[in-house]
């Protein structure tokens, strides 16, 4: 070993993460397809980012191998393999505009800022978000007066006063910190996919083709930036029908072009009584529910677990939260950004680059990883109800994904560039409601199952609240 070059010990090392988290999603999901790796390209960073992107996007091609299988569409064990270049590029974004562009990722207040102790992040793309960290820290909409009025606080205070206040934010801490916080505590105990009890239920969908293995599925989605609007597109590109619903003038401008691919997107106002009803009968032909909101949002809705259940007991429900489902930030709001703050991967990254700031991961990969795990988790649910006849919901979060990568990880470093080459765009351009554009080929080769989505990107409120047959 002494004698052998770095750079292959360095690639043996990131063999092992990626066989780490292969071997921990499938144990979790009883997935048995074996998925190969193709072009091992990383992103440079000090955790096994890439690695992540092809374990649980292979993750997903695992559970429709072994779904085509058990209903007598594949002869064989299909081939699953996994482009880790693109599924790396896919963690960043998959669609490339032709003469427009995208709008910014955060707004103008965003970012990392210094308190007295220590960094702290604002998350305030969303407005009320904004409001929230404006009001605690009493200035106006000024990047320099934010700066100037957090340095005057200790960073968990003024965390915690912006969340009291209804907003988001995220001290910097470290790993040894997390570890020894009540939540991270928590969250060392919670699987990486919490099961709920299994209970007999039955599925009107049944898989006919193995070309399309998720046609005549129904899934609702109910999700928002980034985690589950991925699960569902993914679901969408192997024929699923998505209906996402949104409230009435909601927008996410600087994802929405990526992650509606394949979908339709009406919206409802839950608050009147005529679109609860159309809830109602959605979700009553839906065969999927995929939602984030918080346990408290949808308990005041009266569409809470237990109502749901109750209601609904043949709907496969599987659910994403930020910081875990136990400990006292059960209920907290979060993104994928105020996760790496808070449990230790932004200083990890700021140590090993050697910065004098937070360094995040070079993409979101908490959330991309956690919504194709999503998929996975409803594929292997839909296989499950079909061969032994029963169903159990799921839950997952951003926080113990980040577990999963952090655990076993490995630092990288190469020169891979996120441009992709021509090569990796489909042959045929996107025509979007915002003009033309590339979309990256599928990371995925399920042999037999292609990736394909017959709608392209589209608006939010764009289609109409109802299933496609109705």
């Amino acid at each position: 070993m002494q004698n052998e070059p770095s750079h292959a010990r360095n690639f043996k090392r990131s063999a092992d993460a990626e066989q780490y988290y292969t071997t921990e999603i499938n144990k979790s999901l009883r997935l048995t397809t074996p998925i190969k790796t193709i072009n091992g390209e990383q992103l440079n960073s000090c955790f096994s980012v890439s690695q992540l992107a092809s374990s649980c996007i292979g993750a997903v091609g695992s559970a429709i191998a072994d779904l085509i299988q058990v209903v007598g569409l594949s002869q064989g064990v299909p081939n699953v393999a996994v482009n880790q270049r693109l599924a790396s590029l896919w963690f960043n974004r998959s669609i490339y505009p032709v003469n427009w562009e995208l709008p910014p990722i955060w707004d103008t207040i965003a970012g990392d800022y210094q308190a007295c102790d220590g960094w702290v992040k604002l998350h305030t793309n969303l407005p009320h978000h904004k409001d929230a960290a404006l009001r605690v820290l009493g200035v106006k909409e000024c990047r320099r007066a934010v700066a100037a009025a957090v340095l005057s606080w200790d960073s968990t205070e003024l965390e915690s006063e912006i969340v009291k206040e209804g907003g988001v934010a995220a001290a910097m801490r470290s790993k040894q910190e997390w570890a020894c916080h009540p939540q991270g505590l928590a969250l060392a105990s919670e699987p990486l996919i919490n099961w709920g009890e299994y209970r007999p239920a039955t599925m009107n969908f049944l898989p006919v083709s193995s070309v399309q293995p998720l046609k005549g599925l129904r899934v609702l989605d109910l999700t928002r930036v980034l985690a589950g609007p991925v699960a569902t597109r993914t679901l969408a590109g192997f024929g699923a029908e998505v209906l996402r619903i949104d409230p009435p003038n909601w927008d996410e401008p600087f994802v929405v072009p990526d992650i509606t691919l394949g979908k339709r997107c009406a919206t409802l106002d839950l608050e009147r009584t005529e679109d609860r009803l159309k809830f109602e009968t959605l979700i009553e032909r839906a065969d999927v529910l995929i939602h984030g909101y918080r346990p408290a949002a949808l308990e005041r809705l009266g569409y809470g677990r237990m109502a749901r259940l109750k209601r609904w007991p043949n709907l496969i429900d599987v659910s994403l939260n930020a910081y875990g489902w136990s400990g006292p930030w059960a209920g907290r709001r979060g993104f994928d950004s105020l996760v790496q703050m808070s449990n230790g991967i932004a200083n990890a990254g700021m140590n090993w680059s050697k910065s004098a700031k937070p360094t995040p991961l070079p993409v979101q990969a908490l959330d991309h990883a956690s919504g194709y795990l999503m998929a996975a988790t409803v594929i292997s649910i839909i296989k499950n109800v079909l061969v032994n006849g029963e169903l159990a919901n799921a839950r997952l979060s951003l926080a113990r994904t980040a577990e999963l990568m952090v655990k076993n990880s490995q630092p990288v470093l190469s020169a891979f560039d996120f441009e992709p080459a021509p090569r990796e765009f489909s042959i045929q351009p996107e025509s979007t409601p915002w003009g033309l554009a590339n979309r990256l080929s599928p990371a995925l080769n399920v042999q037999g199952s292609p990736m394909q989505w017959s709608r392209a990107a589209n608006n939010l409120g764009s289609s109409s609240a109802r299933w496609l047959d109705t």
